[in-house]
């Protein structure tokens, strides 16, 4: 992908071109310049091209944070009824933090765009963010980092359900707004994109007038799929997981290129540790000196004990710090951002980790009873080994049919039982009020493996690799990109 610009004419119509089709798309529209910009660019180019089987609803999400927001929702809904499109508005309702406030509003609004995309019965979902914005991002986040970062991505699969789309990611908010005034159309200006108070509002000024902050992002987007595609082969070859809960990485696998390295113990930490982010550089840095050094031991990063023994090097949850999940009947929850839980029982549960109490483990003996998910394969796990270890689950560690080099040997002689006896600490138990559930309860409770990294948001460029993990984990597989090309090339 070149960052060269494009006009947004332009990148509409390669935008729609590469859909697969028909498709029914919502239109995350603000108001703002570069949302106004996007649906009417879209509506124009579907209009002009019927064949391509192409249809557009929209939705607006008032945040309630300022005056005014609500009737500038009404504008935006009149447009889009001038449009003929079907339009909502959706309205943040819950209570507002009082840090972090900019983060926590993304999170309530991809939210509810996704249960608008659900009931409009969209296939994707896409919004305005534009070459004005990748310039930004890449700026702040270079204040950060010496790594070259791939800045905001042109896909993003959010919740396992929904594609985010950005069409206009490489085309100017200047060229929009003479698009919007070629067609007399006004947009309504946010007073909070003018408040210093915001990081972004304070990088966006410092380069209008430094021009040279621009970065070729388009070799750091290769390098990242690269690196994706590589670690997905990298795990084929050189790791196995075991009981669900213990990682493995072979001796081999720590002898590969330090930067396909990097990149899947960082991602496994995110994984294990049940973090939406990999540890920091610096931690990352420890940790790879560590586990290619030649002292065997432990060290813990990212809520993740690193143990290294002369057969590879052993990852599990710390069991710090892991605290209960309680579900009312029919509510569901992440845990520890490790597990999804569903509550299908009549009554309400709690999910707390198994070190320090006598609950039987979540995890029963057979995976197709928790999970519902019936895996092709399971990793081999001696029985005896796990009856003088714990109640524990046993395998659980799921293989497809293509990892029978990974399904040697299980919790043999040589498998050490310290770094067995750490994971089942961080299992998940159920109970009702203190009390184990019964077996016929258990049933009701859904758990399934959650990726912290990747389930909640997931960028193209670690597509490749998280659903690799996904079915090391025998999970469902990440739903696929609703393109049939990107950049002219079929995919």
């Amino acid at each position: 992908m070149s960052p060269v610009t494009v006009s947004p004419q332009q990148a509409i119509l390669q935008f729609l071109t590469s859909l697969q089709s028909p498709v029914h798309i919502l239109v995350a529209i603000s108001g703002g310049s570069d949302s106004t910009g996007l649906l009417l660019l879209l509506d124009e180019a579907v209009k002009a091209a019927p064949h391509l089987k192409i249809s557009l609803c929209a939705a607006t999400v008032d945040h309630a944070l300022r005056a005014g927001s609500a009737a500038e929702a009404r504008e935006v809904a009149d447009l889009c009824a001038s449009l003929g499109i079907p339009h909502t508005i959706l309205i943040w309702q819950s209570d507002k933090p009082k840090t972090g406030i900019m983060a926590a509003a993304r999170e309530a609004r991809y939210g509810l765009l996704a249960s608008a995309a659900e009931r409009f019965e969209a296939d994707l979902i896409v919004t305005a963010h534009t070459f004005d914005d990748q310039r930004e991002t890449l700026a702040m986040r270079g204040m950060r980092t010496e790594q070259v970062s791939t800045g905001i991505a042109d896909a993003v699969l959010f919740d396992r359900r929904f594609w985010i789309l950005r069409p206009l990611l490489f085309s100017t908010r200047a060229d929009i707004r003479a698009f919007l005034k070629e067609q007399g159309v006004p947009w309504i200006d946010d007073p909070s994109n003018e408040d210093t108070k915001y990081e972004r509002v304070r990088m966006r000024r410092q380069l209008s007038a430094d021009a040279g902050m621009e970065k070729d992002i388009g070799a750091a987007w290769e390098e990242r799929l690269a690196l994706s595609s590589r670690g997905a082969e990298w795990l084929d070859r050189h790791f196995r997981l075991h009981g669900g809960l213990l990682g493995q990485v072979m001796p081999d696998g720590l002898r590969q290129d330090r930067a396909v390295l990097d990149y899947v113990l960082a991602r496994l930490a995110a994984v294990f540790g049940g973090q939406p982010f990999a540890p920091g550089r610096g931690q990352m840095e420890r940790v790879l000196t560590f586990a290619t050094g030649s002292g065997l031991g432990r060290m813990t990063a990212g809520r993740v004990v690193f143990d290294l023994r002369r057969d590879g090097l052993y990852l599990a949850r710390e069991s710090r710090g892991i605290l209960p999940l309680v579900l009312q009947p029919g509510e569901a929850g992440v845990w520890d951002g490790r597990f999804g839980a569903v509550n299908r029982s009549g009554t309400t549960i709690g999910v707390e980790a198994q070190a320090g109490n006598s609950l039987i483990p979540a995890l029963g003996s057979n995976p197709r009873d928790v999970t519902g998910i019936q895996p092709p394969r399971v990793g081999a796990v001696n029985d005896s080994t796990m009856r003088e270890e714990s109640s524990a689950p046993k395998d659980l560690g799921a293989l497809d049919s293509c990892d029978e080099h990974r399904n040697e040997g299980g919790l043999g002689r040589d498998f050490p039982k310290g770094a067995w006896r750490r994971a089942i600490a961080s299992a998940p138990a159920l109970s009702a009020e203190g009390t184990p559930l019964s077996e016929e309860s258990a049933r009701m409770v859904e758990l399934t493996p959650y990726f912290a990294p990747f389930d909640r948001f997931l960028t193209r460029f670690d597509f490749i690799f998280a659903n690799r993990l996904s079915a090391v984990f025998a999970t469902a597989p990440y739903a696929r990109l609703p393109l049939r090309s990107i950049d002219g090339k079929t995919i």
